[in-house]
């Protein structure tokens, strides 16, 4: 294990391999062996451009041993940077192979989040595109290789297909002078490096041992830069092939890569990594627009795909104008927050599809409804583990287990939720019980039945004069009015009160008033003090990179402070809320 992880005690992978579930697999293994069963069938998909099974298998083998002759090797950390594109998967299937480890990182991030990355994981290498939607990704790598002193080797999508936007951008990455003079090398030249003939099975390469780690996922926490969650080869093969099963995935199945490929929820639940291993096609999306993903699912024809609430409700409202024929959808995953059962009941109808609701982290666990369970689990839950060596716990604020059915922190561990976060000793101790459950800071309880309902984050509750007020409870009540699209609720200072409830909606037509919006929930049967105290029209709401509305904007916009340039919506007029001011 590589220094600065957490194993999983003896006793613990003896026992995960004894039973089956850590088959001594790597990542590597899985590819080779679906290319040696699927061969010249369709893997990747991205626009125009095909590749199959042998070509994958290939490609990657030569972008290894291309990386090997740039100087990346066993335990190396290379930070992969890439939109949804076929290189994406080429990449890390060549660092696999080698034995060094993909650190990845958001398109969306810029020299905050991808310093912080470097220096965290000791990066040797960083794998970025060229100019993507308007940003200069060489520019910012040259500026963080000169900071970070580990960084040596950097490598472009440039002058691949796919990686710019328009020839505007193409352009600029030229004047760039992403050369390999200029020290950031093309990844066509890196996979040119080794004629094909020396690139193939009998070539030299390190047999990646699946006890060790694969690669390193980011935590998904708002408030701070992300930590590190080293992900072995042994975790991640089991917990693809669980997905799997549990989805019913097969060789004659297309799965469309809609949110960022970096996501775990894309990347292997069961997504771009079980889809390879059932032997079916994975298609990737440039982004998660009912314009952009209409048509391909149409040509393609998908069968399952995999989106957030936010991106469910921009394919409801274009399915009534678009015409594409979508009816080869059969299944479609929802997670990453809250989905609220007034949008769920809304899928099955009008987008011709059955819902599987999803809860997962990249830290591991990850539950899913499955095709038998009732309307009602489907609707209301997020479903059950998919690996019967899933532990849960649902405990109070002292660690202790609650009575079944009460709402209380999420508490997991298992075959594939990690141990320790990298490099993160002091957060560990607090993120971990001393018997090696992980606190998910996730609110939720367990139904008679055993399905699993998320209430929220921890630190997604209002303290509104000392009564706790979910913000995604409140949420929910919101888009049940026929005047919201969207909505989401933040916590805004208050002198009397320690915080009061700001609610942002996206109205559809005229908007409600605080006053009329107020008394719909009540009627609802919501506790006064769950009222909204001040409501915001919004055209739009920010979204983070991995397609969650971003709170930290609203909330900075609710406190009066100005919205960052790059958030795509407009708030209500300054000084103009609309608000009712609570009594002391």
């Amino acid at each position: 294990m590589l220094d600065g992880c957490t194993p999983w005690p003896k006793e613990y992978a003896e026992r995960y391999r004894a039973e089956g579930y850590w088959r001594g697999e790597s990542l590597v293994d899985l590819l080779e062996s679906s290319a040696g069963r699927h061969g010249g069938k369709t893997a990747l998909v991205q626009g125009d451009r095909r590749l199959s099974y042998e070509e994958l298998d290939g490609r990657s083998r030569r972008m290894a041993a291309g990386f090997r002759a740039q100087g990346i090797g066993a335990a190396d950390r290379v930070v992969v940077q890439l939109p949804n594109v076929a290189e994406f998967v080429v990449v890390c299937f060549a660092l696999f192979r080698l034995g060094a480890h993909p650190v990845f990182a958001l398109p969306a991030h810029r020299a905050s989040e991808i310093r912080h990355l470097c220096e965290l994981s000791g990066a040797v290498g960083y794998v970025f595109p060229g100019v993507h939607r308007g940003f200069d990704h060489p520019a910012l790598a040259r500026r963080i290789r000169d900071e970070v002193g580990t960084l040596r080797k950097l490598f472009t999508l440039a002058d691949t297909a796919g990686s710019t936007d328009t020839a505007e951008a193409t352009e600029a990455v030229d004047t760039a002078g992403t050369t390999e003079a200029d020290g950031i090398v093309p990844l066509s030249a890196v996979e040119a490096t080794v004629d094909p003939a020396d690139a193939g099975p009998s070539s030299p390469s390190p047999a990646p041992d699946p006890a060790d780690v694969a690669f390193f996922l980011l935590s998904g926490g708002t408030t701070a830069l992300p930590k590190l969650i080293p992900r072995t080869h042994d975790d991640y093969v089991y917990m693809a092939r669980a997905a799997v099963e549990a989805i019913g995935l097969t060789e004659d199945d297309t799965y469309l890569a809609v949110l960022p490929v970096e996501f775990n929820f894309t990347w292997g639940c069961p997504g771009v990594i079980g889809t390879l291993l059932a032997g079916g096609t994975v298609v990737l999306a440039e982004d998660p627009t009912p314009e952009r993903c209409f048509p391909v699912i149409e040509r393609e024809g998908v069968t399952v795909t995999a989106v957030g609430p936010s991106v469910v409700q921009l394919w409801l409202e274009a399915a009534e104008w678009l015409e594409q024929d979508l009816s080869s959808l059969r299944t479609l995953q929802v997670g990453g927050s809250t989905f609220h059962p007034e949008l769920a009941a809304r899928v099955g109808p009008e987008l011709g599809c059955r819902v599987q609701q999803v809860f997962g982290m990249a830290e591991g666990l990850i539950t899913f409804t499955r095709d038998g369970d009732p309307d009602e689990a489907v609707l209301t839950t997020q479903g059950r583990p998919i690996s019967p060596a899933d532990e849960i716990r649902i405990v109070d604020t002292r660690d202790q287990d609650v009575e079944a059915g009460t709402v209380g922190e999420l508490l997991t561990r298992g075959p594939y939720t990690l141990r320790g976060y990298y490099r993160a000793p002091e957060h560990n101790t607090r993120a971990f019980t001393e018997d090696g459950f992980y606190h998910s800071g996730d609110l939720a309880r367990l139904t008679p039945d055993g399905n699993l309902v998320i209430e929220g984050r921890i630190k997604d509750m209002i303290n509104r004069g000392g009564d706790k007020v979910s913000a995604g409870e409140v949420e929910g009540h919101l888009l049940a009015h026929p005047a919201i699209a969207r909505a989401a609720v933040v916590p805004v200072p208050d002198e009397y009160l320690g915080e009061r409830i700001c609610a942002f909606v996206v109205p559809v037509g005229e908007p409600p008033a605080l006053r009329e919006l107020k008394a719909a929930l009540t009627e609802r049967g919501l506790a006064g003090y769950k009222l909204p105290d001040r409501l915001e029209i919004v055209a739009e709401l920010p979204l983070t990179g991995l397609g969650k509305t971003d709170k930290k904007i609203l909330a900075a916009i609710a406190r009066g402070e100005p919205a960052p340039a790059a958030a795509d919506f407009v708030p209500s007029p300054p000084g103009r809320p609309d608000t009712d001011r609570p009594a002391g």
